[in-house]
């Protein structure tokens, strides 16, 4: 397991949970929360990498045409969704596992979600075929509170979800997890649980994707080193669409935004 990196960035999600109260988080017109997913990037500079500095070989973006249709009918060829924006999150790293950068997004709308139970809280997404599945990529990278006061950090890396057909596209695979232990696993030892402790509020959550072009997955035998998603699923609310290109010359490129290099179980 590699080093972790990133955590100034949790600190600093934690503190904005601390100050956000229940009534300030937006809601759709349903009650329900407005989630989105942001791009970002990590291309760690030689003091944050304790080694050389990463590559600019990452990409996470939205792109049209590139994911199911957004309204959630059935993709090409079906006329009612011909004309739809067909958005989906491209995350690549054109390069070696061991080069100190990653490609993610950003889950907020999140923030003090409580998890009731954790064997029956869900996280996942759809992903296209040929894309990469491996054991820490793409992952999510979950931060709890506890309710006895503790912060821990939990993956739930794509190979070990439930895979079955895309509903809208059995090109795609429909990837899904419950929180439950041996699939939501801990970034820290103990003392920390090995389950995510019921009545848990989320402080982050992230989907991270830092393995490269030489590690093989359950759809790309040869290491592809990218994937697209759609249908990110929190817990039954789906995210279809989003907006943001990485990098995009907004100058984030060495922030830590949610990274961490603590992978798969299978490293």
């Amino acid at each position: 397991m590699r080093r972790f990196r990133g955590f100034s960035m949790v600190a600093a999600l934690a503190a904005i949970a601390l100050v956000v109260p229940m009534t300030a988080l937006a809601r759709d017109g349903d009650g329900t929360r407005h989630l989105t997913a942001k791009p970002w990037i990590f291309v760690g500079t030689a003091a944050q990498c304790g080694g050389p500095a990463g590559s600019r070989i990452v990409t996470s973006a939205w792109l049209g045409g590139m994911g199911l249709p957004d309204n959630g009918g059935l993709n090409s060829p079906d006329p009612s969704t011909s004309n739809d924006p067909h958005r989906g999150l491209l995350l690549n790293k054109n390069g070696p596992t061991t080069d100190c950068s990653s490609a993610g997004a950003t889950i907020n709308g999140v923030t003090n979600m409580v998890i009731t139970d954790p064997t029956t809280f869900t996280l996942g997404y759809d992903y296209r075929n040929g894309g990469h599945c491996g054991a820490g990529a793409p992952r999510f990278n979950l931060t709890v509170t506890a309710p006895t006061g503790e912060e821990w950090t939990y993956f739930v890396g794509c190979a070990a979800s439930v895979q079955t057909p895309a509903v809208q596209d059995a090109e795609w695979i429909q990837s899904r997890s419950a929180l439950i232990t041996g699939v939501a696993y801990p970034a820290g030892p103990a003392p920390q649980p090995a389950l995510v402790p019921p009545g848990s509020k989320i402080v982050a959550l992230d989907i991270v994707f830092d393995e490269g072009t030489e590690n093989a997955g359950l759809s790309d035998p040869n290491g592809v080193g990218l994937a697209v998603l759609d249908n990110i699923d929190i817990n039954g609310q789906l995210i279809r669409s989003g907006s943001g290109i990485e990098p995009g010359g907004g100058g984030r490129e060495n922030d830590d935004h949610g990274s961490r290099e603590g992978r798969g179980r299978n490293d």
